[in-house]
């Protein structure tokens, strides 16, 4: 058994978890934070079968579209002086982490 960690945007969040409890997945949503962008995300755990680890991935990738986002930026021209451009940056798509299952009970 493995537990699938899937970490994708709040855009795309919905569709995900939809697709996957369609195909009769059970998904728990996690509300987290990304780190770089401070932009909201949602982590999705999903126990599985080793033999369906593909599947879930293939569902993960085809709901969680990477797009460009232009964020603010902001950049030190010497003592006190500072200056604000906006960066065009890629947002969205998944990170997803794959894990073995010691044990699993449902109780």
């Amino acid at each position: 058994m493995k537990l699938v960690l899937a970490i994708v945007s709040n855009d795309d969040s919905g569709t995900v978890s939809r697709a996957l409890t369609k195909e009769g997945f059970a998904v728990t949503k996690l509300a987290t934070t990304g780190g770089f962008l401070m932009a909201g995300n949602t982590t999705l755990l999903i126990g599985v079968d080793d033999v369906k680890v593909q599947q879930v991935m293939d569902i993960v990738s085809a709901h969680s579209k990477k797009r460009t986002q232009i964020m603010p930026s902001n950049a030190s021209y010497g003592v006190g002086m500072y200056s604000s451009f906006p960066v065009e940056v890629t947002v969205g798509g998944a990170t997803v982490f794959v894990l073995d299952v010691e044990r699993f009970e449902k109780v």
